[in-house]
């Protein structure tokens, strides 16, 4: 709106100064006209009084023109008369630049003195005997022009700021709607995705109803895949829970047959030297080792009722459990863990641990039998640091995305790499990454990076 109030009012300028300038030249040669009409007898005869009054009398007649300041000078470019006598003396030669001033076919405008002057040569029978030059006051053009600039200024500006406070209102309201779908993305966006109420969803406007509709269906999709993504997660914890607890089973029943023996023992040969005492403590290693087995168990599968620091003890929990599955499949474990002992961060141990058990299950599956797998642990420059490498053929590109990619995409069912979204998962709560590289002799390495400045700000907040 500025540029077309600008370009509008500079044409309207410039046609208005046209126009001025066509009627004063009109006015001039009008006034020219008559005055050469009334001293072209009067200069051929050097008649001077005459001439002053002819001009006195075409000065009183055309006062609109306003004339400043007329000369009649002869052929010779002597002065024979001057309206102002005082300012341009009789009989005087006029200078060469006075005369350069006037034109000869219009009249020329200054805008400094706001004075327009033009000159008429006077000609008898073709020869020319003289000539006029004349001054006229053009204030009140340069007037017009101040009050006409004012008004398109004004009326401008008004058009301007009504156009453009309409434009801004419609806009706004056109993009209401918008507004309201961004509040509920931004909430979304914050892990509170709310759908937008029926009474929001305008009916007459279908754009914006299809546009609503379609964020309804999203945030819909959204929380049946959570849902889902519950259910898988809870469904991968029991199948881990099942596998283990089939080789827990040998891990208790061992100790269980040494138990019974131990109290048949007894019931034969109780009164015997000796016999007493070997078979308590048979008695109570078999116990303490059914115990651990359980504790374990419970610590890692057992819903957490506290945040809990993560200690070397829940490395010794994950080792425990991870035991059965490698005697079934006769594999070895290598371990490197560079923790020192007892609490290692105020870091939230659960979930860490659940994620290497969950990691060393998937490398003893990967891995052939009689083969090995290695965990290693460390605490170096802030960060919680595990690698865990395997035997197996190495893992396919399309589930290592589910670890390392910027967004690991939808969740695929139960055992097919749920619990490695599970890993990934729990990395992101924790504000750590994740690397996935081949091993030096083949396989998969797996690493793990965890903060503990930001775990312990986190374990802090809870």
């Amino acid at each position: 709106m500025v540029v077309v109030s600008a370009a509008i009012s500079e044409r309207v300028l410039d046609r208005l100064s046209q126009t001025q300038e066509a009627a004063l030249d009109g006015l001039a040669e009008t006034y020219l006209d008559g005055l050469s009409a009334a001293i072209v007898p009067a200069v051929m005869r050097g008649d001077v009084w005459e001439i002053f009054d002819a001009l006195d009398r075409t000065t009183t007649a055309y006062r609109s023109l306003a004339p400043l300041e007329t000369v009649v000078a002869g052929v010779d470019g002597r002065v024979l008369a001057a309206s102002d006598p005082g300012r341009v003396a009789t009989y005087s030669q006029l200078p060469a630049d006075y005369v350069a001033q006037f034109g000869l076919r219009s009249v020329s405008i200054d805008s400094d003195t706001m004075a327009g002057s033009t000159r008429r040569d006077l000609v008898y029978q073709g020869q020319k005997v003289g000539a006029v030059f004349a001054s006229f006051d053009v204030s009140h053009l340069f007037a017009e022009r101040r009050e006409i600039l004012v008004t398109l200024l004004a009326t401008n500006g008004m058009l301007a700021a009504a156009f453009a406070l309409g434009g801004f209102l419609l806009v706004r309201r056109i993009t209401a709607p918008l507004g309201v779908l961004e509040s509920h993305m931004r909430s979304a966006a914050n892990g509170m995705a709310q759908p937008i109420p029926p009474a929001g969803i305008p009916s007459r406007d279908r754009e914006v109803a299809s546009l609503f509709n379609g964020y309804n269906a999203l945030v819909q999709a959204q929380r049946d895949s959570d849902r889902l993504a519950t259910q898988l997660a809870e469904e991968e914890r029991l199948a881990s829970l099942g596998r283990l607890a089939s080789g827990m089973a040998h891990e208790i029943n061992n100790p269980l047959g040494g138990l019974f023996n131990a109290i048949g023992t007894l019931k034969a040969h109780g009164s015997a030297p000796g016999v007493r005492e070997t078979s308590i403590a048979l008695i109570e290693r078999g116990l303490q080792g059914i115990r651990d087995v359980v504790a374990a168990a419970l610590a890692t599968y057992r819903p957490e009722r506290s945040t809990r620091t993560f200690a070397v003890a829940d490395l010794e929990d994950v080792r425990l459990l991870m035991t059965p599955e490698l005697r079934r499949k006769r594999q070895r474990l290598e371990w490197s863990v560079d923790l020192g002992s007892g609490e290692v961060a105020r870091v939230n141990g659960a979930p860490i641990r659940q994620a290497l058990l969950n990691l060393l299950l998937n490398a003893s599956a990967a891995t052939p039998e009689g083969g090995g797998i290695a965990l290693s642990a460390a605490s170096r420059g802030g960060e919680l640091r595990f690698e865990v490498r395997d035997e197996g053929p190495g893992l396919p590109p399309h589930v290592a995305r589910i670890l390392v990619a910027s967004e690991p995409g939808p969740i695929v069912s139960a055992g097919g790499g749920l619990g490695l979204w599970m890993v990934r998962r729990t990395v992101d709560e924790c504000g750590g990454r994740i690397a996935v590289a081949d091993g030096p002799n083949g396989g998969t390495v797996i690493a793990m990076s965890i903060p503990i400045a930001q775990e312990e700000r986190r374990f802090d907040a809870a």
